[in-house]
Parts: C-alpha cells; sequence; structure tokens
C-alpha cells in the first residue's frame, strides 16, 4: 500500500520502540519521514534505515525552546507536514509518598509542555486537512499503584486532542490519540531495575493483560498509521486504545 505516497510524516522520538516502528511503516507507505531523537548515533541508523529522502534531527522534547528550534530547522528545509506522530515521553514511576518536585517538572515537561508548544510551533507548517496522533497510555484510565504523575501527563493528552481538534477544525486539522497497553519496547530497561525484579515486574503486569501478552511496536504503529491516513477521516478528537483488553475486560 502507499497510503502516503507523497505525503511528509514528522515522528518525534522515533528512535526506538513505537516511534521507530511507526516511522517504518510510513516510510514503507510512501512517506517522506523525519525523525527526532536525543541519540546521535541513532538518528543516524534510523536515517539510513528509513531512505535517502528522510530527515533525522536531533532534538531533546520538553522545551519550549527546542520546539521552536525543531520547527525553524524543518522550515529551513521548506517542510510541510501531512501528519505528526507526537511519540517522544518519558515514563517514571513513583508513589505519592516518593514523588518529588523534580519527577513531576520533569514529566510534565516533557509528555505535556513540550507536546503543547511543539504543535504550537509546528503550527505553520501544517498543511490543511494535516492528521496529528499523541501517543498516550492506558495508565490514563486505571489506577495503577506509583503511576499517578504519569497518569495524569497522559490525561492531558487526552484533553489537548479535544480542544485543539476543534481550534483547528477550520483547517481540517484532526488531533486523536493512541493509547497502548504494555508493549514491548525498550522504555522497560529505563525503569531502573535489576534484572530479576525487571523480569517479575514484566510477569506481573503480563498477567493482567487478557490476550496473555504484552503488544508489539508494530502493532500500536498500526493504529498510528490508520489514525494519520485519510480512511480515519471521520475520527476527531478522540482516543483509540491498544492494550490486549487489560483496560476493558
Amino acid at each position: 500500500m502507499n497510503r502516503f505516497k507523497q505525503k511528509t510524516v514528522l515522528v518525534t522520538g522515533g528512535t526506538s520502540g513505537i516511534g521507530l516502528a511507526a516511522a517504518l511503516a510510513f516510510a514503507a507507505e510512501g512517506a517522506r519521514v523525519i525523525v527526532t531523537g536525543r541519540d546521535a548515533a541513532a538518528l543516524e541508523k534510523t536515517r539510513a534505515a528509513l531512505g535517502a529522502n528522510a530527515l533525522a534531527i536531533q532534538n531533546t522534547a520538553g522545551a519550549a525552546g527546542a520546539a521552536a528550534a525543531l520547527a525553524h530547522a524543518l522550515a529551513s528545509a521548506g517542510v510541510r507536514l501531512d501528519a505528526v506522530f507526537v511519540n517522544a515521553g518519558i515514563a517514571k514511576f513513583a508513589t505519592l509518598t516518593d514523588a518529588t518536585e523534580d519527577l513531576w517538572d520533569q514529566t510534565f515537561n516533557t509528555n505535556v509542555k513540550g507536546v503543547y508548544f511543539q504543535l504550537q510551533a509546528l503550527d505553520p507548517l501544517l498543511n490543511t486537512g494535516a492528521s496529528i496522533v499523541l501517543n498516550g497510555s492506558i495508565n490514563a484510565h486505571i489506577g495503577m499503584p506509583a503511576s499517578s504523575i504519569y497518569a495524569a501527563s497522559k490525561a492531558a493528552l487526552i484533553s489537548l486532542a479535544k480542544t485543539l481538534s476543534a481550534e483547528w477544525l477550520p483547517r481540517g486539522i484532526r488531533v486523536n490519540v493512541v493509547s497502548p497497553g504494555p508493549v514491548a519496547t525498550p522504555i522497560y530497561n529505563k525503569l531502573g531495575l535489576d534484572p530479576a525484579t525487571l523480569e517479575k515486574t514484566a510477569a506481573s503486569i503480563q498477567a493482567q493483560v487478557p490476550l496473555g501478552r504484552f503488544g508489539t511496536p508494530q502493532e500500536i504503529a498500526a493504529t498510528v498509521l490508520h489514525l494519520a491516513a485519510r480512511e480515519s477521516a471521520f475520527i476527531v478528537g478522540t482516543e483509540i486504545i491498544a492494550d490486549g483488553g487489560m483496560s476493558q475486560l
């Protein structure tokens, strides 16, 4: 299929996990793909995998200045965007007792402020009818212990999808959310757990999924592409949950 032939797509946080899977899927369907990330080596490897027309831009999500810098780099390259997958984010957990202001600020700066001001900065570069997909989480819907800050940051994205879609209606720009459940991505290796604890934690989470397994980045990417494509033109300001039934059954 070539749903994105002659289309330009931006994927933030596009060098690993769900972001990388989505970037590769967009490229396979004909898109010119632009990815962002923090690691220069990972960016170059990803750019090579995406083809000759791809761009890879080093950028750190979370600050209005970084958002403006990315938009400036894209504008300087003459880029106009048909779709954006806002994937860059962090997932760190703490109980109410152990939570710190630093954790709150880091989480909301990256997952909410960074997203908001990135979309603001990209606004002039969005083509009429562009599609924005935000990466949410089922944590916004379930009461998982130690996830209060992270869950609140992801709940904010669901609200943004509605309000920003309403603002962008005159230009036909849609904002939607894909909210994954447990997915086998490198983010689990960044939780700071020793291997034995990580394995135990993963087994506990998997046991809560009715399908009995973690999802794959490719499965989430398929939903991202659906929301970004014209086939979903009647889906506006809403959320698709892809969690193997974890929050539904």
